[in-house]
């Protein structure tokens, strides 16, 4: 089995757990990466035509829908697009989409493309960047997230930095069980260099968590655990770049 298949393999298993529980149980999503993502965008989005690239569960899909844009939401694993569906119905056009492949879409289709940590369970970005930005209209924008290089390298206790390698763990999750994920791990500068091969990029964000949320009493024990941890040690990586 080759690493896409089990990403598709892990992702088609964990699908019902982000449906159910990633909004509200995992905080890394709902209290870190998502506010930080979400400042990023623009705050009336009437009449953009928004590719959500590995839409997961949906969740981007629905904000970008409730902002006003016209969305697109694909997703490699056909379980999470079911998801989707279900999660925003026929207000958004959501189907399966392999993004390290030609892109199904025609030359300067969208004004915004947000993928949420999906691009590091591809190996070489440089056929989905050039995609991405044949598929953007000019001065359209591209949002993503990634692992942050160094938590990887610091978790996993790397020798090496600078290697571009593929990294393996366990999540166990309450409704899937154990489940393999493999993603790849690359240096903060592959990271810059091959985006700015293709857009020119205008923010770098590493987040710190949203002091938004922790009245909340279902995020109290991840705030209790997490907060100060990261803010020192980033754990993701945000980039906004320009067509």
């Amino acid at each position: 089995m080759n690493i896409k298949e089990k990403v598709l393999e892990a992702y088609d298993k964990l699908a019902k757990d982000y449906e159910l529980h990633v909004d509200t149980k995992s905080g890394h999503n709902a209290y870190y990466e998502r506010p930080a993502m979400m400042k990023l965008m623009p705050s009336n989005m009437k009449h953009l035509a928004v590719l959500d690239a590995g839409c997961a569960a949906g969740w981007y899909t629905e904000q970008f829908i409730q902002l006003g844009a016209q969305v697109t939401a694909v997703d490699l694993s056909p379980e999470m697009v079911e998801a989707c569906k279900r999660r925003v119905g026929n207000s958004a056009e959501v189907f399966t989409c392999d993004l390290t492949g030609t892109l199904p879409f025609d030359d300067e289709a969208f004004n915004l493309i947000v993928s949420s940590l999906t691009l590091h369970y591809i190996d070489d970005w440089a056929p989905t960047f050039r995609d991405f930005h044949r598929v953007m209209k000019p001065g359209g924008s591209l949002i993503f997230s990634v692992h942050h290089p160094f938590m990887d390298f610091k978790h996993f206790d790397r020798p090496d930095y600078f290697a571009h390698e593929l990294l393996k763990e366990i999540w166990n999750k309450k409704e899937s069980g154990p489940v393999e994920v493999a993603f790849y791990r690359r240096p903060l500068q592959e990271i810059i260099n091959v985006t700015s091969e293709h857009f020119s990029i205008s923010r770098i964000v590493e987040p710190q968590p949203s002091p938004d949320y922790k009245d909340n009493p279902e995020a109290s024990d991840w705030y209790k655990r997490w907060f100060d941890r990261l803010c020192k040690n980033p754990h993701f990586l945000i980039v906004k770049a320009r067509k």
